[in-house]
């Protein structure tokens, strides 16, 4: 496990505390749990964005198939 400094502004502190005493667990595993679902967030961001751009990709070449097929089929 790694130590980490972090800094926070007043609000977001302020509200962390509350929430890890309502919830009655500690603060380090709220954060923990916290970042660890942002990571989530941001590996299916990202993972949306590459298969955006594998989709356009394999769309266009789909595409440039299907036009030398129509070329095979107009020479018949």
């Amino acid at each position: 496990m790694k130590t980490l400094s972090l800094k926070l502004d007043d609000h977001t502190f302020e509200e962390a505390e509350s929430i890890t005493a309502q919830l009655n667990i500690a603060r380090n595993r709220y954060i923990n749990e916290a970042v660890d679902l942002y990571n989530r967030y941001h590996q299916r961001k990202l993972l949306k964005h590459a298969l955006a751009k594998e989709s356009a990709l394999t769309r266009r070449e789909s595409m440039n198939i299907l036009r030398e097929f129509e070329k095979l089929a107009d020479e018949d």
